[in-house]
């Protein structure tokens, strides 16, 4: 058996594939979109051979690549025999869900032609899978999922065994002129911290900048919040997990979005790291006037 597990993500256009690569992205696969088939095989044998460090690997295969169809099943059997742990994932849901998915981003089936509709080519590409679909591991329908619905399944079934009772953490930062963030589970207003906003030379840096985290976290309120906020986390985490809740979503707020809560959210995505959780860190407002 080779020392390399492999996830190949397929299944229909429009059913969350990208999300379900980037999922496993965020616990550990070392990631690939669109890879040739034909090219696996080479793949696997120099990802071996050269980066023995890397243990599981997951790519996204699927009809963009024209020959994908005809191929698959001997490349995979092969692979197989020769004793690589491949386990197909494929991802599908409802026509009508896929109509409405594909009309609300404005693009075009990969399998439409000119004359044909957005439906003749889902229809079409059910049927050209229908084979592969029947030779999955893991079949899981993303119709009535969101994004973040969709990231937790994927995890929960694909990741690691030393971290299946973790919680995912997402963390977020935002401007309050834009909005409360709908998905958050808990709204931490830190307006009242130093604004860097109107600092000469401040300005116009984000969080990211040292110097604008120094001036943020360089003071008494900023130390103390930090002790304080700290010590509640570590206080409720436990017990959220101990609830069963799959994942956790901090939104910190400051004026924009651009300094007091990006420097906020990047400490605390440290520190629940440390505490070995999946994290998600994402700045909402960061690049908005």
């Amino acid at each position: 058996m080779k020392n390399l597990d492999v996830v190949i993500i397929t299944g229909l256009s429009g059913s969350g594939k990208s999300t379900a690569l980037r999922a496993l992205e965020d616990i550990g696969y070392f990631c690939v979109d669109n890879l040739p088939v034909v090219l696996l095989p080479k793949f696997l044998s120099i990802t071996i051979q050269s980066s023995p460090h890397i243990k599981r690997v997951a790519m996204v295969m699927d009809l963009r690549e024209r020959s994908f169809v005809e191929k698959y099943r001997r490349i995979f059997e092969r692979l197989k025999e020769k004793g690589y742990k491949i386990e197909i994932l494929f991802l599908e849901a409802t026509e009508d869900s896929l109509l409405r998915r594909f009309s609300e981003t404005r693009r075009n089936h990969p399998l439409s032609v000119k004359g044909s509709t957005i439906m003749d080519g889902i229809q079409l590409e059910v049927e050209k899978l229908s084979s592969l679909r029947q030779m999955a591991d893991k079949i899981i329908d993303t119709t009535t999922s969101n994004v973040h619905q969709l990231k937790d399944t994927i995890q929960r079934q694909f990741m690691p065994s030393s971290h299946q009772r973790k919680m995912i953490i997402s963390v977020m930062s935002f401007g309050y002129r834009y909005g409360l963030p709908s998905d958050a589970d808990l709204v931490i207003d830190i307006r009242f911290l130093p604004n860097p906003y109107y600092v000469e030379g401040l300005k116009n840096y984000d969080g990211h900048h040292p110097e604008v985290a120094a001036y943020v976290l360089d003071n008494t309120e900023s130390k103390e919040f930090l002790k304080k906020a700290t010590d509640m986390m570590n206080f409720v985490i436990p017990l959220y997990e101990k609830e069963g809740k799959a994942r956790l979503t901090i939104a910190f707020g400051c004026t924009g979005g651009k300094h007091r809560s990006v420097v906020m959210a990047n400490q605390f995505s440290s520190h629940f790291q440390t505490m070995k959780h999946i994290v998600h860190t994402t700045h909402r407002d960061i690049n908005k006037s």
